[in-house]
């Protein structure tokens, strides 16, 4: 335990927390539903209620065979534009990235991105190699927003102490997980998702930049 910071180990959502891939991802369903339907009826607000949930929950309302077929074609798409960089990271992120690695913290990744995503994205953007520990879809048998991601997390950094955790996102889901699991939550006040649920449930930091958790960490206050 590093008893001058306040956190042992602080885990970050990725998409809306530390990627800009919003844009993409809504791209990428209404492409899916236009390439299986002729047309997409659903509304980005549709869409953004199930950001940070696993992919296929959006298609849960389709049988089966319409799921995989939409689930296909959203791959499809969104693999594209990954490979063509289009996710840019928030300003300011790989700095702060860097000088919470420095302090000997240990950082991660807590998405319910799929791995194959996420590292097109990470090494394309340079940060693949700032995480120490690194959780996917599929590494868990439950997603956000239950506990599971974040303790599986915790158990591959050998932390037994929830309260020396930090986690970072934009999203209910990531409030949700967080509070499930025990451990502490900072809001990113860039999220474009419904802030006012988010709010409700007193997220423990809500922060401007990214670069403010090196403050929480110190135990300064903001």
């Amino acid at each position: 335990m590093k008893k001058n910071l306040k956190y042992d180990a602080v885990f970050y959502d990725f998409d809306g927390t530390l990627g800009d891939s919003l844009p993409v991802i809504l791209k990428s369903f209404k492409g899916a539903y236009t390439e299986v339907f002729g047309e997409c009826t659903r509304t980005e607000e549709d869409f953004k209620k199930f950001i940070g949930l696993p992919l296929i929950e959006t298609f849960r309302a389709h049988d089966e065979e319409t799921q995989q077929k939409l689930l296909n074609a959203y791959l499809k798409i969104n693999h594209k534009m990954l490979d063509e960089n289009k996710i840019p990271l928030f300003p300011g992120v790989i700095e702060a990235l860097k000088e919470i690695k420095a302090k000997g913290v240990i950082q991660g990744i807590v998405t319910s991105k799929r791995i194959e995503a996420f590292e097109v994205t990470a090494k394309l953007t340079g940060i693949w190699d700032l995480f120490d520990v690194i959780i996917c879809n599929g590494d868990t048998r439950y997603h956000k927003p239950n506990a599971d991601p974040l303790i599986e997390a915790a158990k591959r950094s050998n932390i037994t102490d929830y309260k020396r955790i930090l986690y970072v996102g934009d999203a209910l889901a990531d409030i949700c997980c967080a509070k499930n699991a025990g451990t502490d939550f900072a809001f990113v006040n860039w999220s474009q998702m419904q802030k006012d649920d988010i709010l409700f449930m007193k997220p423990d930091y809500c922060i401007n930049q990214l670069k403010e958790i090196s403050c929480i960490i110190d135990n300064i206050e903001l």
